[in-house]
């Protein structure tokens, strides 16, 4: 799950070993500094290990109606449109659709580096927002309940079928390929799934970078970060509020208001903080994305999770108290108090046990296995695996996985290596 578009990087360089590994497949040599899985996630690729993405993108931003019919409460009157971008070369190129990870932004950072990559590379690409993400759960899912990793993909291909519908005369289209990052990744193996299906696209190939293995694990693990922080859960708002302290004295003593990898390093440098509080970041950043998903599919369902039911919020509406009690619900929180209990409505013989499987790749092993035209870039030190899940990936993906040696959550995904790799895959 994505570091909710890299607004976890806000701390920034380690000393640490330069870490040279020789890949199996194409002979690249991977050079990344950070040993350490925390100050990867949170740091990012440092600018002199970073791919060079020099291009001008003629990145166009729109939104489109995928529910005519659909009813939007007040309170997201901004969100009744589903919110896109994309960049098309000036004549005939394969086209990349791209997934956000978790609460991730259709123009996040992460989606703008890749899709900058891409386009340098002669790719159309058009970028797409999480269905974790407030905009899209608002306006494109079919449920309003997102984390269903069928519903999603389900989601995701509509959506996708209904841009292409208003692109298709724009762009001169040779091959059609998906990618996504962290959640992202997830929702692109399913969403393969439904391609071998409904065959709109019959993507050539897809790339799954830095995926969960089982949805639940890895939510579990970032929501057990936040009990880094000093004091506990109970001491977020305290801990939150000397983040943004922090930040406030470090641009005092910036040059430049630039929130790039290299200022993110002198806030490293500055507070040099433990393991302990960078993974306390991480949750917060989550919770984050926890948070604003889980107030916007209570409002949509009407279900009394956040919000009481039947209780209407008007455009002016003060959300002050929701949004103190949607920062102590985490994943896991949503899983057992509404995830779950939604489905079972619909299934009374569903269990726990059995949806968290269901929400697996696990679930669709099989057609991974088998699925020769879907690939594999991770790290060996992940944040979001849990012990031995990696190995999941080698196991199904066998030569179609490239797995890193170290990089944390994302850290390397922009290292010119790593670029390089995801370029040359999709140009084979």
């Amino acid at each position: 799950m994505a570091v909710a578009e890299r607004s976890a990087r806000s701390l920034g360089r380690a000393l640490s070993s330069l870490c040279i590994f020789i890949l199996a497949g194409p002979a690249l040599a991977y050079e990344f500094p950070f040993d350490d899985p925390f100050v990867a996630t949170v740091v990012g690729t440092p600018e002199e290990y970073r791919a060079d993405l020099d291009v001008k993108v003629p990145l166009k931003r729109r939104s489109i109606e995928i529910f005519p019919d659909r009813e939007v409460p007040d309170i997201f009157f901004y969100d009744s449109k589903l919110r896109y971008s994309y960049a098309l070369q000036k004549g005939p190129a394969p086209l990349v659709f791209m997934i956000a990870g978790t609460g991730g932004s259709h123009d996040g950072s992460t989606n703008r580096d890749l899709g900058r990559a891409l386009y340098k590379a002669g790719f159309h690409f058009i970028s797409l927002s999480s269905p974790t993400h407030s905009n899209f759960v608002v306006s494109a899912s079919a449920s309003n309940v997102p984390g269903h990793a069928f519903d999603d993909a389900a989601d995701l291909y509509r959506v996708m079928e209904t841009i292409w519908a208003k692109l298709s005369g724009k762009a001169d289209v040779t091959d059609f390929f998906l990618t996504g990052y962290s959640l992202g990744a997830f929702n692109t193996a399913f969403v393969m799934k439904v391609d071998q299906e409904r065959q709109t696209f019959n993507f050539k190939r897809a790339l799954m970078v830095n995926s969960p293995m089982r949805l639940y694990s890895s939510i579990s693990l970032l929501d057990r970060m936040l009990e880094n922080i000093p004091g506990g859960e109970d001491n977020f708002g305290q801990f939150y509020q000397s983040l943004v302290d922090r930040f406030a004295q470090v641009y005092k003593r910036s040059d430049e208001l630039n929130l790039s990898e290299d200022f993110l390093y002198k806030v490293y440098e500055i507070y040099q903080p433990k393991d302990e509080r960078l993974a306390a970041l991480i949750g917060t950043v989550f919770r984050l994305a926890a948070a604003n998903m889980t107030f916007a599919s209570d409002v949509m369902t009407d279900y009394g999770y956040i919000k009481p039911s039947n209780v209407k919020l008007r455009k002016g509406s003060d959300l002050t108290s929701y949004n103190h009690v949607a920062m102590r619900l985490g994943f896991t929180d949503f899983f057992h108090a509404y995830f779950y209990p939604y489905y079972k409505a619909k299934n009374p013989e569903l269990t726990r046990t059995s949806l968290i499987e269901k929400m697996s790749l696990t679930s669709i092993e099989d057609f991974l296995r088998s699925a020769d035209n879907i690939y594999v870039t991770h790290n060996e030190d992940d944040l979001i695996l849990e012990p031995g899940q990696i190995d999941f990936f080698r196991d199904v993906f066998g030569e179609r996985a490239m797995i890193y040696p170290n990089g944390g959550h994302l850290g390397n995904m922009m290292q010119r290596d790593y670029v390089a790799h995801i370029i040359e895959l999709f140009q084979r």
